[in-house]
């Protein structure tokens, strides 16, 4: 007799799976893609790519190609397993390391194209004499913005993890040191 599965009453490392898939959505990231990750970030051993579309319901082809994307991000690795051919990977599961990987990824895919074409529409800008010139300034004011964000997270991936970890874990005690949050009585 086979097993049925209670499909209503996902086990925890499942629903972790399904929210991880969930929230990658809603970032941007492709819910296939999300899932496999989090499989793999949640798994002990290596899986291969059977393994992963088996236990995670999602077509070989579509497996293969996640895989590559989540390589592409370096948020996963290939690792041999003694007497198996097949490729199988393992995840990064420093979460630290991992969120600094995935903001460097997106600084290199989304960032860093924003600021050169923001730059080149400011550059077309400047010589265009019929631009209202709000329309320059609003430009240049987003240039700016672009240029200062990308400064200030090129500092934030230069800090070592241990050193960002207790910069975040102060959070107000920062803002009071620099007298920015709340009331300045200054």
């Amino acid at each position: 007799m086979t097993e049925t599965k209670d499909i209503s009453d996902p086990s925890a490392k499942e629903q972790f799976i399904l929210y991880w898939g969930d929230m990658g959505s809603q970032w941007g990231v492709n819910r296939s893609v999300a899932q496999i990750h989090a499989l793999l970030f949640l798994s002990a051993a290596p899986l291969n790519a059977e393994q992963i579309s088996e236990e995670l319901g999602i077509a070989r082809s579509n497996v293969s190609n996640s895989l590559k994307e989540l390589v592409g991000w370096k948020l996963i690795q290939r690792v041999p397993v003694a007497g198996d051919r097949r490729e199988h990977f393992v995840a990064e599961t420093d979460v630290w390391e991992m969120a600094l990987l995935i903001a460097k990824g997106r600084k290199e895919r989304e960032i860093d194209p924003a600021i050169r074409a923001i730059d080149i529409c400011v550059d077309q800008a400047t010589d265009d004499a019929s631009l209202d010139p709000v329309a320059l300034k609003r430009m240049h004011d987003m240039q700016e913005f672009l240029t200062t964000a990308d400064r200030w997270s090129a500092q934030m991936l230069s800090v070592q993890k241990s050193k960002l970890a207790l910069l975040m874990k102060m959070g107000d005690k920062v803002l009071s040191i620099l007298k920015l949050g709340g009331k300045d009585t200054a």
